[in-house]
């Protein structure tokens, strides 16, 4: 997406496919946009919908609408409670901190791969 866009210009963009539970932008860590973003559909069929707007334009920008491979039918309820303590499934809450912590109370795999993957931002 354009980086100028928000969120709701996009929700705005995909509402004639079903309805749009959320949309979400992703940003970098100093906050700019990296030009791409995710659309929750309340209906599973309206991903086909969305589908068909492939290589249509918003902002004068062509869009390249893919759907998400991970997600299977029934596991999107228990995906956001099995990562958020892991992987912070809401990118802008406070977790930072416990990170560090968390090791010492769960003490399972992802405890060696948590410094790895924040090791760039030091």
């Amino acid at each position: 997406v354009d980086y100028a866009c928000t969120p709701e210009e996009v929700q705005q963009h995909f509402q004639s496919c079903g309805t749009v539970n959320r949309v979400t932008i992703l940003t970098d860590k100093f906050g700019q946009p990296k030009g791409f973003a995710y659309v929750e559909f309340l209906e599973i069929d309206a991903v086909q919908e969305a589908l068909q707007l492939n290589e249509s334009e918003l902002h004068g920008r062509q869009l390249k609408v893919l759907p998400k491979r991970t997600n299977v039918p029934g596991m999107k309820q228990y995906r956001p409670r099995r990562f958020n303590p892991y992987m912070g499934y809401r990118g802008r809450r406070p977790y930072v901190p416990p990170y560090f912590y968390s090791p010492y109370g769960y003490g399972k795999v992802p405890r060696f791969r948590r410094p790895m993957r924040y090791m760039p931002y030091y």
